[in-house]
């Protein structure tokens, strides 16, 4: 029997705003715990939320980066549920009126609906230690910008290009890091399967706060077999069923935490202490201007500099990548030089040691000065490649390195023809060979001009001189 998975994804967004998303206390990372709080944050009686626009900024700059529909008015409303790391017993959120609605997203051969995108004060955060569990609230009221699609993934592969994607879209309009370490961009997956070709939505699991890209795909990959095998045996019923469930990353298998609670649980009502939120022409037009997006960027990088389809979408998949690409060229790299010196050669040796661009020890105008030095035949391209693996270890310039390394290019004609002349002298019964008509001695002349030169002779001299001399 054949199932087909289906998959929707809600995605909490961390907004880099300098505040919380009802107070003025701050939002930075790993302060002391509890001294970002103040008595809205904490929840105490008489203590009254108002909204960050900042926040609102932010979410009406993502609307218009997907396409979607700007709501003049939104509201909000009161979840009402109660955690150890939630002090007032309730949360509010955007449930009847969000202030974006109806976006789109595109990955490889398909479209995804974002069928939402609302405000919401985050929680704050449980510590389990040895002697107990604490409590720190530095993180509570946090904005968060939830991201909601339709069921539309059909594969975890699906799931995982949707959330790099959308990841790559927040990096770009700047409203979040993104950091998914740090919880700035947690994920929780909706994963049900159906037998194939039957349109009905079966029984979906939640699985919650999930932060890595790895993790999820391995935790809606373990999700669908388990369900998969629980219809098989028959006992589909008893198995599987609404509830939240974790994923142990160390055991790769999804648990039960609890039961998945249906919006009537939570009893939303209208948040009584704010006011809506009235969007003027003016305010969403003034937030609609974004940046370039990675879809763009790819495309003009096709148009503009020649790139194929496939390593435009590679550099403009991370703004730190195109970033570095856009300064490589504005250095006075050729694109197509910088192309294969970026996503070759350096990302192939930070993926070796697991680094991103962002922590990479060769900066942009170091990379090009190397590109520029091949190009201009001062060094070739295969001492180029020692050059760099000696940058990786020393804080040194290009030029430097070269001299260290004692790979600078032999150009000049003179130079060459001494040695070729010195080839040529100890090779007399070859070079009469050759003369008569044995043309694939010429790859043995090459190869002995090299190694004299110790590999710094410049091949494409090398072969019109040699061939001149024989």
């Amino acid at each position: 029997m054949e199932f087909e998975t289906v998959i929707g994804l809600e995605v909490h967004v961390q907004l880099n705003t300098e505040t919380k998303l009802f107070c003025s206390c701050p939002t930075s990372f790993n302060e002391q715990e509890n001294i970002n709080t103040c008595p809205t944050c904490l929840a105490l009686p008489g203590a009254l939320p108002t909204v960050n626009r900042e926040a609102v900024h932010k979410a009406i700059q993502f609307g218009k980066s997907v396409n979607a529909k700007i709501n003049k008015t939104s509201k909000f409303d009161r979840k009402n549920y109660f955690y150890p790391d939630s002090p007032s017993a309730y949360q509010i959120s955007q449930f009847y009126q969000p202030v974006v609605e109806n976006g789109i997203l595109n990955i490889t051969g398909k479209q995804i609906n974002i069928v939402r995108a609302h405000l919401e004060a985050d929680a704050g955060k449980s510590i389990h230690e040895y002697d107990g569990s604490k409590v720190d609230l530095n993180r509570a009221g946090t904005p968060l910008l939830e991201i909601v699609t339709a069921p539309d993934m059909r594969s975890s592969d699906e799931a995982i290009e949707y959330l790099k994607k959308l990841h790559s879209i927040i990096r770009y309009i700047n409203i979040s890091d993104a950091n998914m370490q740090e919880g700035s961009f947690r994920c929780d997956a909706n994963v049900s399967i159906r037998p194939k070709g039957d349109d009905k939505l079966y029984t979906r699991v939640e699985i919650k706060n999930i932060n890595s890209f790895r993790f999820i795909q391995k935790a809606i990959e373990f999700e669908v077999e388990r369900q998969r095998e629980a219809w098989l045996d028959g006992v589909y019923s008893r198995d599987v069923w609404q509830e939240t469930r974790l994923y142990d990353s160390a055991k790769n298998e999804t648990r039960s935490m609890r039961s998945k609670e249906e919006a009537s649980d939570y009893r939303y009502f209208p948040e009584p202490d704010l006011l809506d939120i009235e969007l003027s022409d003016e305010v969403i037009n003034l937030y609609s201007q974004i940046p370039e997006l990675p879809d763009q960027k790819a495309e003009r990088f096709q148009k503009e500099l020649g790139l194929s389809e496939y390593n435009s979408i590679v550099i403009s998949s991370s703004i730190e990548l195109a970033r570095y690409f856009e300064d490589l060229i504005q250095f006075g790299a050729s694109s197509k030089m910088a192309t294969t010196w970026l996503t070759v050669e350096l990302l192939g040796r930070l993926n070796k040691l697991n680094l991103d661009i962002s922590q990479t020890p060769i900066n942009s105008q170091k990379l090009s000065d190397l590109i520029k030095a091949i190009d201009s035949n001062t060094i070739s391209g295969k001492a180029g490649k020692d050059v760099l693996d000696y940058l990786f270890e020393n804080q040194i310039s290009v030029s430097e390195a070269i001299k260290r390394l004692g790979l600078e290019q032999i150009s000049d004609d003179s130079s060459i023809l001494s040695i070729i002349d010195n080839v040529i002298a100890q090779n007399s019964n070859k070079v009469a060979e050759y003369r008569s008509g044995k043309d694939k001695l010429f790859g043995f002349f090459v190869g002995q001009v090299m190694k004299l030169s110790g590999g710094s002779a410049n091949p494409q001299k090398v072969n019109d001189l040699l061939k001149s001399r024989l």
